[in-house]
């Protein structure tokens, strides 16, 4: 019989962390401006390389991560994303604009979502279940579950908004957003460069 325990554990953890983080924003708002399909799928490649991987390698990947240099990694392109949002023109796409485009997303998403989840609680939780509970393919298994549940509400989300908002105030609006994000982002990591000593 398959132990169900540690899936079922992970998943509600994982969820409830997850439920309306920033990474769950941040597919909102991607979605609401691309491709929903590839802003998913971009996700959960993120997902099950960056958690996965530190899930099954274990807790001596995070001791790698430098996460001064990755916070302000992120921050900046996440400033720089939302500043390239509000100066740049859109046009009107045919199919092999939109192939591309999506192509873009899918990337734009990956690139992100990686970022955002090293050195992140989620990533610390996987570790922490994982040897906790002794079943690193199992505590794998709720946490994807967990993670794709999250963002395709966050996905779904991200498309209702956009057929309810003008698509001008909504460009605006998630490019603000990022550059915020960005910010906090950079001045996180700002403050951890400060309070970590460097030997």
């Amino acid at each position: 019989m398959i132990d169900m325990f540690p899936m079922m554990t992970a998943f509600i953890i994982v969820f409830i962390a997850e439920f309306g983080d920033k990474t769950q924003l941040t597919a909102m708002m991607l979605s609401s401006k691309g491709s929903a399909r590839a802003v998913f799928f971009g996700s959960m490649l993120a997902f099950l390389i960056v958690d996965g991987a530190s899930l099954l390698i274990g807790g001596e990947l995070l001791s790698f991560i430098p996460y001064d240099l990755i916070g302000a990694g992120a921050g900046v392109l996440f400033f720089f994303i939302g500043a390239f949002s509000l100066i740049r023109k859109r046009k009107g796409l045919n199919r092999d604009d939109e192939i591309e485009s999506r192509k873009t997303d899918f990337l734009k998403t990956f690139s992100i979502i990686s970022l955002m989840e090293l050195g992140d609680k989620t990533q610390l939780a996987c570790v922490v279940l994982a040897a906790e509970l002794r079943n690193p393919l199992g505590v794998l298994a709720g946490v994807m579950l967990a993670f794709s549940t999250v963002t395709a509400i966050g996905v779904i989300s991200g498309t209702k908004i956009l057929r309810l908002l003008p698509r001008k105030y909504l460009e605006i609006g998630a490019a603000l957003l990022f550059m915020m994000l960005g910010s906090l982002f950079m001045l996180d990591a700002t403050s951890y460069i400060k309070l970590v000593p460097r030997s």
